[in-house]
């Protein structure tokens, strides 16, 4: 099949300048390499923009932490930013204006398995590496493409594996009985409480109450009421932050205090989730996490101390989003250099092989870039106004609190 004529300009430019790393000058040294810029569509507005200006924060911390030393492979990185408004239709015109018009030389992935999954067909049509932070939605995988990489512990349909296990764990005089569960018709949220609910069936935890919801909701209040009438013993809920947030309040309101209440996103995005719900109401909240600021993984105390200066707060504000964007960077300066090139098909090879270091862990990926073989998604709780990691043992930092405290 006939290439495209701006796929061959876009990669002749490419091969141009990754080979400034091996020219000489008159004077014999090597000619600096050139500069690159890496482009990404992200929702810095509309309903995921919390998600899109954490993911932001992260790449622009990898992006300076990698010309500090140097640049990617020796060509300095600057980030270009396209807005996708949340919009489906928004991020795959932005990664065909970035790819054909701004010519980047790579892209990395923008929020949610929602937007990944248009935007990785644009970019694998094009030949690009597309390595991101936020899609691992099953159905993301199922497209079989072999240029994507989700660079998470796990793919998401497993993200409540652990809590599942936690709750069956429970002595049978404190395990729950019924469960009650809300989730976004999204292919990130409802993977994760389609299995949970599956297994904690199996395990004779009765379903008081299901409802799959539209993605474009604006309200939820009713949502988060059948919740509440359905005098459940947990709350699980697939969510991103806004209806995270106002299924918190609407519990509190009405005194709705279950045993548990997890969700699939939202308490994870630190300050600005409990900013919005308020620092008391969070205790006891629970969020699957495969990153916390406290985690010993490679380059994570320098990341978290980098990030509070630069950015400001503690570490416990900070977003685990911000945390899986610089993963993005930190696998693939790894992959350069295991390649020795930023090109993108050395790029694809090299991901594909090998393990890479991250400060969410060991990283791995399969032929369509789930991930393998990682730490796995652990179960993190608010604790005092901070999130830390209370499950499984070999990881937490203190004792679950179950049952969770009554709202203040």
């Amino acid at each position: 099949m006939r290439k495209p004529l701006s796929m061959i300009v876009a990669g002749l430019a490419l091969v141009l300048s990754a080979c400034g790393t091996s020219s000489s000058n008159a004077g014999g040294s090597p000619a600096p390499a050139a500069p690159i810029t890496i482009g990404v569509s992200l929702s810095l507005s509309g309903d995921f923009s919390g998600d899109g200006k954490a993911l932001q924060q992260g790449y622009d911390l990898w992006a300076q932490d990698i010309n500090a030393k140097g640049g990617l492979l020796g060509h300095r990185v600057t980030m270009k930013y396209v807005d996708d408004a949340s919009s489906t239709q928004q991020v795959v015109t932005n990664y065909q204006t970035l790819i054909t018009q701004d010519k980047v030389a790579l892209v990395f992935g923008p929020f949610s398995s929602l937007l990944t999954i248009p935007a990785s067909t644009v970019t694998d049509r094009y030949g690009y590496a597309f390595p991101e932070p936020a899609g691992g939605g099953p159905k993301v995988f199922a497209q079989g493409l072999h240029s994507i990489f989700f660079v998470q512990p796990a793919a998401v349909e497993d993200n409540l594996v652990s809590y599942t296990k936690f709750l069956l764990s429970l002595p049978s005089d404190q395990r729950p009985k019924t469960a009650a569960y809300a989730t976004e018709d999204d292919p990130f949220t409802q993977p994760q409480i389609d299995k949970a609910k599956s297994l904690l069936e199996a395990g004779g935890i009765t379903t008081a109450s299901y409802k799959v919801y539209p993605a474009e909701a604006t309200s939820w209040d009713a949502l988060a009421l059948q919740v509440v009438n359905s005098k459940a013993d947990v709350a699980i809920l697939g969510t991103q932050e806004p209806d995270a947030v106002a299924f918190v309040k609407v519990f509190q309101q009405q005194h709705f205090n279950p045993k548990s209440i997890i969700e699939t996103t939202g308490p994870d995005q630190g300050k600005d989730f409990a900013d919005k719900v308020g620092a008391k109401n969070t205790e006891g909240i629970m969020v699957p996490a495969g990153w916390t600021s406290s985690a010993k993984a490679y380059g994570n105390e320098k990341f978290t101390i980098e990030f509070v200066a630069k950015y400001g707060g503690a570490f416990g504000d900070i977003s685990a989003d911000a945390a899986e964007a610089y993963s993005v960077g930190q696998v693939v300066d790894q992959a350069a250099q295991k390649a020795n090139s930023i090109d993108n098909k050395a790029l694809i090879t090299a991901l594909h092989s090998g393990t890479y270091q991250t400060i969410q862990g060991p990283m791995s990926f399969d032929s369509v870039g789930k991930p393998q073989g990682g730490v796995g998604v652990y179960l993190e709780q608010w604790q005092g106004a901070q999130a830390i990691f209370v499950y499984p043992s070999s990881v937490a930092a203190a004792q679950p609190e179950y049952p969770k405290p009554n709202w203040p």
